[in-house]
């Protein structure tokens, strides 16, 4: 699956609002699909660059012999779920950042198209 296609897919998700996939190496999104005046992607992707390494900076620190699957912000509103993607090579530094009306979508459900998701897309 391509880029294009990965982002088709994961705003059929219910309740998807926006998606965005972002190098948190660089803050640049590869690409986005969604959102608009209220939901500015290229601002949350970059941003949201911030969170994973800030993450990654303290599992190091602790010595954490793990990974990140995903990181979850709930708001009052919306679930923000940022998923890292392993599968699509050895080193990457990729994520993908979804956006989710929280009365209209199942994050249980979310989180295993995202996974599916990830395991098909070619970059």
């Amino acid at each position: 699956m391509n880029i294009e296609n990965a982002l088709k897919e994961s705003m059929s998700i219910a309740g998807a609002m926006g998606v965005a996939l972002v190098d948190y190496e660089s803050g640049m999104s590869l690409g986005t699909s969604g959102g608009g005046d209220w939901l500015n992607l290229e601002v949350a992707a970059a941003g949201n660059t911030d969170v994973v390494r800030s993450k990654l900076r303290v599992m190091s620190a602790l010595a954490l012999n793990d990974s990140i699957e995903d990181i979850l912000i709930t708001l009052h509103r919306q679930y923000h779920l940022i998923r890292l993607l392993d599968s699509v090579s050895a080193r990457s530094s990729l994520f993908l950042y979804l956006v989710l009306d929280r009365d209209q979508s199942n994050l249980a459900l979310a989180r295993h198209y995202l996974k599916r998701i990830e395991s098909e897309l070619q970059v």
